[in-house]
């Protein structure tokens, strides 16, 4: 193998190799909880994306997305749930922004409907300025408030226009057509707004959308689609940052960046090379699959040497996984002014080789099986298991191995599944809790994380799962056709954290909890009593109630039970 590398071969590799030497695998420090707080000027803020939250698919103007087609097909997402009405966002963001200002959040992450400004996603078709008055008046309130936006681009809406006459992000097509959209926004928004996300989560727009079909558009290109739609993502980021370096940082001064979601992999037996290489080649081939050009100019080392070898050994003249071009890696390399981060689990790993014989496939490419273990909580979402620690492994991952960018965690969160209202969200309070104390130690250990987004703000549409998973700092009460907000525990828990900047003292921060479960449980009992009418609205022709409106009924019941004793 080494006698035909040539030079510039045997550097980049001594290269790769020093990077991942930086990180120390067999260090998992589980420290005790630390009282501390965060740098002044820290950014506290929460998220919210377009289609999940906005609803009014079809109004004023807005061209249809993928998401809208996607969902409309019976069978695709859970309970065959659509995004229609959502929160209805569209209409109520004057309320959200009151909730966002009563937190004392710095930062309010959203995102902009791209056919909702652009109905056929093309900018010299029609540009919908009923869409751009929505999202001018969302950022002026925002400003009015003092509540900086951090505007996502991409949030997964693609105009269904440009899936149907170009296959969508299969296609270079879509580098000039997201920058003419991105250059719009620069344009008519940029004097206000100065953090700019161009994607969120392109490992799952590849993935899910191109790869398994779990989300929309639903194709399911095996072994080669991701790749593809990834590469083409890279590349229209690239563009982007450039169109904003060139034409509007001088007056604008803003920021261009990119928010990645990756787990955290760590290896089951820290005494094993062979897990550790299969731990690292997990994260490269989640998060550096797209940091590594970003930051280095090309995809990791071993992406490259393990598509290429399954690909020859599947009969194929070049690699499943495109490659740049010397100018494009060039062009591409240092287009990230800051680091967006999304994070929720962790998932041990180990080595598991995949014939080449049993297919194309993204996860056989990389070798490795994931396991969990079954003592971690998970109170929600399938694939959400609580893991403080891991966050802060992931963050000095990033700090050793892109030469520690500045870093806004842009989502992190937790889900439940319940069928009854339950406002008492402790579950939600101690991973908050224990996710952000691991920050605030990877901030000791000199990781450069500038903000932090909770995800979510709302409960809204979670993608393929509808409506069945609950992320909501505030929960929705999606079967009253007004979509009433209320608070959960850890609105009052997130509040407290806000306001101390962090975690003062044991006592301080034990008695956040004990208040904010106290304000939970009043607000419980008028939920309680309160929504009925709405649900009665909804549920006047149905014989049976909804299994949600027996819970509150059973519940008001249960309620004057125990006040009868009382007395």
């Amino acid at each position: 193998m080494w006698s035909i590398l040539k030079p510039h071969q045997l550097l980049a590799l001594v290269l790769v190799a020093a990077a991942s030497e930086d990180f120390d695998w067999t260090k998992n420090q589980q420290t005790s909880f630390y009282y501390g707080t965060f740098p002044t000027g820290f950014s506290w803020g929460a998220g919210s994306s377009a289609y999940q939250t906005e609803g009014a698919w079809n109004t004023d103007g807005k061209g249809r997305s993928i998401w809208d087609t996607f969902a409309h097909k019976k069978g695709r997402i859970h309970a065959n749930d659509t995004g229609d009405f959502s929160c209805e966002g569209y209409y109520k963001f004057k309320d959200d922004i009151l909730l966002i200002k009563d937190m004392k959040l710095n930062h309010y992450r959203f995102s902009i409907s791209w056919p909702r400004i652009l109905p056929s996603g093309v900018k010299s078709e029609h540009i919908n300025e009923k869409g751009i008055r929505y999202y001018s008046d969302l950022i002026n309130m925002l400003l009015e408030n003092k509540i900086t936006p951090i505007v996502t681009l991409y949030h997964w809406d693609l105009p269904q226009m440009l899936q149907e006459k170009y296959g969508g992000w299969q296609n270079i097509s879509m580098v000039d057509y997201f920058n003419d959209f991105a250059n719009l926004c620069f344009e008519r928004f940029g004097n206000r707004v100065k953090y700019w996300i161009t994607f969120n989560n392109p490992w799952s727009v590849a993935v899910e959308g191109y790869e398994t079909g779990e989300h929309a558009p639903g194709l399911k290109l095996r072994g080669s689609g991701a790749y593809r739609a990834a590469h083409h993502i890279i590349k229209a980021h690239a563009k982007v940052w450039h169109t904003y370096d060139v034409q509007w940082r001088s007056k604008q001064k803003g920021l261009v960046g990119i928010s990645l979601t990756a787990d955290w992999g760590e290896p089951v037996d820290l005494t094993n090379q062979r897990d550790i290489e299969a731990a690292e080649r997990y994260i490269q081939f989640y998060m550096g699959w797209f940091a590594t050009p970003l930051f280095n100019g090309d995809y990791p080392q071993v992406m490259k040497e393990y598509i290429g070898r399954k690909s020859g050994q599947q009969g194929l003249g070049t690699s499943r996984l495109p490659v740049f071009s010397p100018q494009e890696k060039s062009y591409i390399k240092g287009t990230c002014d800051f680091l967006g981060l999304g994070h929720f689990t962790t998932r041990y790993i180990t080595q598991k080789n995949y014939p080449s014989g049993l297919g194309d496939s993204y996860f056989a490419d990389r070798d490795l099986a994931e396991l969990v273990d079954p003592q971690w909580p998970d109170p929600g979402s399938e694939w959400l298991y609580s893991v403080p620690w891991g966050f802060r492994r992931l963050l000095n991952f990033v700090k050793t191995h892109y030469g520690n960018p500045m870093i806004y965690v842009t989502e992190n969160g937790v889900s439940e599944k319940m069928f009854c209202t339950d406002l008492c969200d402790d579950w939600r309070v101690k991973y908050f809790k224990d996710y952000i104390n691991e920050m605030l130690k990877a901030i000791k250990d000199g990781v450069n994380v500038k903000g932090y987004t909770a995800w979510s703000l709302l409960d809204n549409f979670e993608w393929d799962r509808g409506y069945s998973e609950r992320f909501g700092l505030f929960y929705v009460d999606f079967r009253n056709k007004n979509k009433p907000r209320y608070p959960k525990a850890s609105v009052q828990f997130y509040k407290r954290l806000i306001s101390s900047n962090g975690f003062p003292n044991q006592r301080e921060v034990e008695s956040w909890k004990r208040k904010a479960v106290e304000t939970c449980s009043s607000s419980n009992q008028l939920l309680a009593a309160d929504p009925l009418i709405g649900h009665m609205e909804m549920v006047t022709e149905i014989v049976v109630p909804t299994v949600c409106t027996l819970c509150i009924l059973l519940s008001a019941v249960f309620l004057m039970f125990l006040l009868r004793r009382h007395f």
